[in-house]
């Protein structure tokens, strides 16, 4: 899911953390990583060290990791290589000399074909009796759930109030004139929201019958629709609410980015500046999934670090580390998630069978309709 921090500390964090669908101009089906983004082609090999592959996003306190390390008197070092989809692509490709012994990050969208590639190995955690099962997506358990959120469409408040525009009410409202060259939405090869999306559009339209998911987009194009390589650019540049100073009133990101606006602001808001629109089958439930590496020489240690991302003190950290929720239910979760981080009613859900069974293949005419 996307982080939704300050545009400085984008700059700050590259090294612990940036906001999510950064991906490289390349789709993440294709098995192609640029160097520019590409983990390190080596991983050190101490017995005091566990290596974990992660996403950018991936964050974690450090008193909350310190004490895993001192429990255990190892070592966790985090290799980042960008956006999920990406980072899978490196860790199937560097499967006979596996880079980790852990991996976070696959997300159901990317869950079956993680699961063809055979790269992890099964573990039933205890801690997975406390999770819900409409979050165990793996019944053979070589990937377990961490956190969710909801991908869906922001709006700029202060924007709308000033053109006296009514937020739409349906996905099919963003097609029709009054909102002609008004959103910005991110490019489903480069992009994990954007993917959600295309995904989301897919399911709400349908593919067959007289108007599916491609006339949708097909109009939308004809709506002068922004289309973004990732999220950052999307947010930050294009979308004219928070830090953006852009032209478009409407940008797709997630349902915790009010909440994250009003925390990210230091206290100078009390109420965010943007707002979710959540219209029925709108929004899409990502869902996040830890596995240890085939190849590990230190499976017993990687089994303990997965029953701590499921325990009780890490799923606490989640919210306000990574602006998700977390997949345990008894997990505490802070009060400007309750104020502004909506959960959408009818949010959409494929299985992973069907993502991987026709991802490649939307993604293909996607790209013929929108850029071509």
């Amino acid at each position: 899911m996307k982080r939704l921090v300050p545009l400085i500390a984008i700059i700050l964090l590259s090294a612990c953390g940036q906001p999510r669908a950064s991906l490289p101009t390349v789709s993440p089906t294709t098995g192609s990583v640029p160097t520019a983004t590409s983990v390190p082609t080596t991983a050190p090999d101490t017995d005091k060290t566990l290596v974990v592959m992660a996403h950018d996003s991936f964050s974690v306190s450090e008193s909350v990791l310190a004490s895993f390390q001192q429990q255990y008197g190892v070592k966790v070092q985090v290799l980042k290589g960008g956006d999920a989809g990406t980072v899978l692509n490196q860790a199937i490709l560097s499967k006979t000399s596996p880079l980790a012994d852990v991996f976070f990050g696959v997300d159901n969208t990317f869950l079956s074909r993680a699961l063809a590639a055979d790269i992890f190995l099964p573990y039933d955690s205890p801690a997975l009796a406390g999770m819900p099962a409409d979050l165990k997506l793996d019944p053979s358990d070589r990937l377990l759930p961490v956190d969710y959120g909801y991908v869906t469409i922001n709006y700029d408040k202060a924007a709308l109030t000033q053109a006296n525009l009514t937020i739409p009410t349906a996905l099919e409202d963003l097609s029709k004139p009054t909102w002609k060259g008004k959103l910005v939405v991110e490019n489903p090869a480069t992009s994990s929201p954007g993917l959600a999306f295309l995904l989301t559009t897919i399911s709400h339209f349908g593919e067959t019958g007289s108007y599916t998911w491609k006339e949708y987009w097909r109009d939308l194009r004809a709506n002068d629709v922004f289309i973004s390589n990732n999220w950052t650019d999307a947010y930050y540049t294009q979308f004219s609410g928070s830090s953006g100073k852009g032209a478009y009133p409407l940008v797709l990101s997630y349902a915790t980015s009010p909440a994250a606006e009003v925390y990210f602001s230091g206290g100078k808001l009390s109420e965010p500046p943007t707002g979710n629109l959540l219209v029925p089958g709108g929004s899409f439930r990502q869902i996040e999934f830890v596995g240890i590496l085939k190849g590990t020489q230190k499976e017993d240690l990687a089994k303990k670090f997965v029953d701590f991302m499921l325990g009780s003190q890490f799923q606490a950290d989640i919210p306000l580390q990574m602006f998700v929720y977390p997949a345990l239910p008894t997990a505490p979760q802070p009060e400007i998630f309750a104020k502004f981080a909506q959960v959408p009613t009818q949010a959409v859900e494929l299985t992973p069978t069907q993502i991987e069974a026709g991802r490649e293949g939307w993604i293909k005419v996607w790209t013929e309709i929108m850029l071509r």
